[in-house]
């Protein structure tokens, strides 16, 4: 177990060294993985304050899965999934306003990843409140800038900026 953790480990600081500018051989999923671990707001914002923790990411699935926990430990925890469907890079978020959209990457160019809506569930897409685009961008190994457009009434109602940064010890 322990050497597993270890190749792990290793297996994840070789792919976050890679990530540095964004390097286009990188592959979307893998983007993902190298953010194992925790992530604080590198500024203060509107959701959270300088160095408060925002995200907590894990893998999952034996590798082939990412879960992102938002705002972990709070009461607007919220956790989205990221992982393949074929050759595609899909994400569901189990969003606390209780609906679960899903979204498939359209644009996967370094060192931007563009998701849009892609259905899902307990949702109205032209009258209820969710997620419906999500843009991330791999600023460097430890730094991270992401954009979330919520829709209502089948038009842009709200868009969330954050700007994170790998917590050091």
């Amino acid at each position: 177990m322990r050497r597993n953790r270890l190749i792990l480990a290793a297996a994840l600081a070789a792919l976050s060294a890679s990530l540095v500018a964004g390097s286009p051989t990188v592959a979307p999923l893998d983007r993902f993985k190298a953010l194992s671990g925790d992530w604080v707001a590198a500024e203060d914002g509107e959701m959270a304050k300088k160095g408060d923790l925002v995200a907590r990411y894990h893998l999952t699935g034996s590798g082939s899965a990412v879960v992102e926990d938002i705002f972990p430990g709070t009461p607007h925890q919220m956790t989205t999934v990221y992982h393949l469907d074929g050759p595609d890079l899909v994400l569901t978020h189990y969003c606390m306003g209780g609906n679960q959209p899903r979204m498939r990457a359209k644009a996967t160019a370094a060192p931007k990843i563009e998701f849009l809506f892609d259905g899902g569930t307990n949702i109205d897409p032209k009258r209820d409140s969710h997620m419906h685009e999500a843009t991330f961008e791999f600023v460097g190994a430890d730094e991270l800038k992401s954009t979330w457009v919520e829709f209502e009434g089948g038009k842009p109602s709200m868009t969330v900026k954050m700007h994170l940064v790998r917590k050091t010890s």
